[in-house]
């Protein structure tokens, strides 16, 4: 197995792990604290998730391509320097951002909930609570980077993993005890349950402070042994990490800036549309509760693009071509054999999956919009590969491009949707701007690098007869099943019809991709496991 590979695993297994867990999380959560705590929390994490990725100014993926480049030229010395500059750079900026969200929440509320001045009042507090995380979390990620840099993934997925789950303790903990036991306000519960985000930060901090001092001594012995510095000055240092940083911005900040487009326009184009009642919860069913099942399928390219990046770096720097076309094309494909028939497998069960996990309480229309924002999965996780990818070549100025393209295609649309479609109109419109973005990310790699698409067109299209046929079987056991149980009125239902239809896509899936060799073919070897169970004729 390949070493990119074997990182792109590694990281993927720990940020799958962590986002699965962020999407287990609220099933308890949803169901202690109701449609209108889901709404107020939602509306919290869309600016602070925007502001961390702004105030660290995309720089710890950017470490990660710096470290790299440097150390593919035997120079460990500056990738230390960097290190150090960069942890204080990130704890400057991380009080800044605090201080800008602490002390502009009631304006963020404001423009959400327009003049109801309790919603308005309790979403500032929400907002400033979440916004202390803002103080650990961008120095800590820059550590993150640097042993990315050095295609060292562990310390990365421990701590994403760590992070989430003292999270998520304190997060269910301080709602079950403020509001089911002592029965306090729903918002001094959802306000505690934001701060839990600084208590994950606080927990991933210390995990990544263990892993540098037990890697410490060998980092320090390829100093010792290093035959050559570049001798960079801070600033030099800092001028070419921003080259890189910039458009690094924009991939962190992609997804919420969609998102942000729905906060302040969703509320007002339903109530315009005359659609008020159906706007309650539709917001979160949307951007929370249904984008953290999307987001399971999505965090595969999320984790491959992460793992990519120092080993495309490196081709790139050492302009060896052929292996950089070999990357590109094993990252693309690889996206295509997991996410499609991920996000397709979701659609055909949206409303058995919303009902397994969130309820059955609204599950037509809401699982309705979890079908639609299904597919907008996929193009989610080819704009994160192919923008790492442009940053990877040198390119990473056009990701300014696309996703300008993409958000001003989505604001344009968006209302104009909404009255037309309803609350799923929204979800139309992220996918309208998402796939442009990603179509013209697409252009710009094939360009820049002479990139052949003819073994990329073949392996997708065979993927997608493949998921057409998981789809069919998919569909088939959910109608049998349905003859006799009833998964929109019962939850217990739901879960039996989604257990067994996706077990049956997934084995049927796994089945044909082996017996047409796509699996190893993209894998890079055959799969021993597989060997033992199934042959082939």
């Amino acid at each position: 197995m390949s070493k990119i590979l074997k990182g792109t695993l590694l990281l993927t297994a720990g940020t799958f792990l962590s986002k699965f867990l962020g999407m287990i999380y609220t099933v308890p959560f949803e169901n202690m604290v109701g449609e209108e705590g889901t709404d107020l929390f939602s509306i919290a994490y869309i600016p602070y998730t925007i502001l961390l990725s702004l105030s660290s100014m995309g720089v710890p993926v950017a470490v990660s391509k710096f470290v790299s480049k440097y150390n593919s030229l035997g120079d460990y010395e500056t990738g230390r320097r960097m290190l150090s500059a960069g942890i204080k750079l990130m704890a400057i900026m991380g009080v800044l951002a605090f201080l800008f969200l602490f002390f502009s929440a009631e304006r963020i509320a404001m423009q959400t909930f327009g003049s109801n001045e309790e919603l308005v009042k309790d979403g500032a507090m929400v907002i400033r609570m979440v916004s202390f995380a803002l103080l650990v979390i961008p120095p800590m990620s820059i550590t993150r980077g640097f042993f990315q840099g050095y295609e060292s993934m562990a310390p990365t997925a421990v701590s994403q993993v760590v992070e989430q789950i003292v999270r998520i303790i304190f997060l269910l903990a301080s709602v079950f005890v403020i509001y089911q036991m002592l029965e306090g306000p729903l918002p001094q519960a959802i306000g505690f349950a934001t701060f839990a985000a600084f208590i994950g930060g606080i927990a991933s901090c210390v995990v990544l402070y263990r892993y540098w001092r037990k890697r410490k001594p060998y980092l320090d012995r390829q100093l010792e042994e290093q035959e050559y510095t570049y001798g960079l000055t801070t600033k030099e240092m800092f001028k070419e990490l921003f080259s890189y940083a910039g458009p690094f911005i924009l991939v962190g900040i992609a997804t919420p800036l969609y998102q942000v487009v729905d906060q302040f326009t969703f509320y007002k184009a339903m109530q315009a549309a005359g659609l008020s009642e159906e706007a309650k919860g539709a917001f979160s069913a949307i951007n929370f509760l249904s984008h953290k099942l999307v987001m399971i399928p999505v965090t595969l390219g999320i984790g491959l693009s992460l793992a990519l990046l120092p080993a495309i770096t490196q081709s790139f720097t050492k302009n060896n071509m052929k292996q950089l076309n070999n990357q590109v094309n094993q990252a693309l494909q690889i996206v295509a054999l997991l996410i499609i028939p991920a996000v397709v497998g979701l659609s055909v069960v949206a409303i058995e999956a919303y009902g397994t996990f969130y309820g059955v309480d609204k599950v037509e229309f809401k699982g309705n919009l979890l079908r639609w924002y299904a597919p907008v999965g996929l193009f989610l996780a080819l704009y994160t590969v192919t923008s790492s990818i442009l940053q990877g070549i040198n390119r990473q100025n056009f990701a300014v491009i696309s996703l300008g393209t993409g958000i001003l295609l989505k604001i344009s649309l968006n209302t104009w949707f909404i009255m037309m479609f309803g609350a799923k109109g929204a979800i139309i419109a992220t996918g309208v701007g998402v796939a442009a973005a990603v179509i013209l990310n697409l252009w710009r790699i094939f360009s820049a690098i002479e990139f052949s698409y003819k073994q990329l067109y073949k392996r997708t299209l065979l993927v997608m007869i493949l998921t057409a046929i998981m789809a069919l079987c998919v569909f088939l056991v959910k109608w049998l099943m349905m003859l006799f149980l009833n998964p929109i009125e019962n939850r217990l239902d739901a879960l039996v019809v989604l257990i067994f239809s996706i077990g049956t896509g997934g084995i049927v899936y796994l089945v044909l991709t082996y017996k047409t060799t796509l699996l190893e073919r993209l894998l890079g070897g055959r799969i021993r496991v597989l060997d033992k169970f199934l042959k082939r004729t």
